[in-house]
């Protein structure tokens, strides 16, 4: 399945269309089924301002994050470091209108650059173009991680689409230099999905997460709906389909 038709699908399932489809499917109903109508609404409503509240979200995403923990001086250690993609910043005015690397990749590409500095392991990026762009998300991280950071990338991998394939293609790469123990670097709710994919594709893992969840002080606006929460909600479910997604693939696959 192709990433365009995998996302279109994942967004009926994730907030906030998912919830604004409950809401219609209520007024839809409202003259045929008053009460039944009344409490889709209802449940839309509450779910949004939960979905939408920054100390509910929050703690949905520490639910994955829980399931990992920061690299430390007395983790064991790996020969490789891999980087995994997390989006395009497309045609940025700033780069000549070229494709760059996102936000959300270039903070693992600091957090990789920093494991390299400390650690001297060569590192692996990878990403793909998943929607056919012209430059992969390993070929930006290369760029970046070359010419604005000064650590080299030894190894490419552009062909996957997904976390999934990250995985496959990553080993098929590694392989061929001999190395099966790495270093995971992605954010810390993505770890729980990504190490378990590595992990089926044949890899040692030692996790690196970065860009835990967190917060200077929990006050009156941590309960206020902010639309950040919203997309926190939105990571949180997608992990969550992705894991049971993927069980269901090993299942399959043996």
């Amino acid at each position: 399945m192709s990433w365009f038709i995998t996302n279109l699908t994942s967004a009926f399932l994730l907030p906030p269309l998912s919830l604004l489809l409950l809401l219609l499917a209520g007024i839809y109903l409202f003259y045929r089924q008053p009460k039944f109508a009344r409490a889709l609404c209802t449940s839309a409503l509450v779910l949004l301002w939960i979905a939408s509240t920054p100390y509910f979200a929050e703690g949905a995403l520490h639910l994955l994050e829980n399931q990992t923990h920061a690299l430390t001086a007395d983790s064991p250690k790996a020969s490789a470091i891999v980087i995994l993609g997390g989006g395009t910043y497309f045609h940025a005015p700033e780069y000549d209108n070229q494709d760059t690397v996102s936000e959300a990749t270039l903070l693992r590409l600091r957090y990789g650059a920093r494991l390299q500095r400390e650690l001297n392991a060569p590192i692996l990026v990878t990403g793909g173009k998943p929607l056919g762009n012209g430059t992969s998300e390993a070929h930006q991280m290369r760029t970046v991680l070359e010419e604005d950071f000064r650590i080299p990338a030894r190894w490419t991998e552009d062909a996957s689409d997904n976390t999934f394939e990250n995985a496959r293609y990553s080993y098929q790469t590694l392989q061929k230099a001999g190395i099966r123990d790495i270093y995971l670097v992605t954010h810390a709710w993505h770890m729980l999905r990504s190490a378990a994919a590595f992990r089926a594709a044949g890899f040692v893992v030692i996790e690196a997460p970065t860009c835990f969840t967190t917060r200077y002080q929990t006050n009156l606006l941590a309960f206020i709906p902010r639309a950040e929460a919203l997309r926190d909600s939105k990571i949180f479910v997608h992990e969550v389909i992705g894991l049971l997604w993927y069980q269901a693939k090993l299942r399959i696959h043996g």
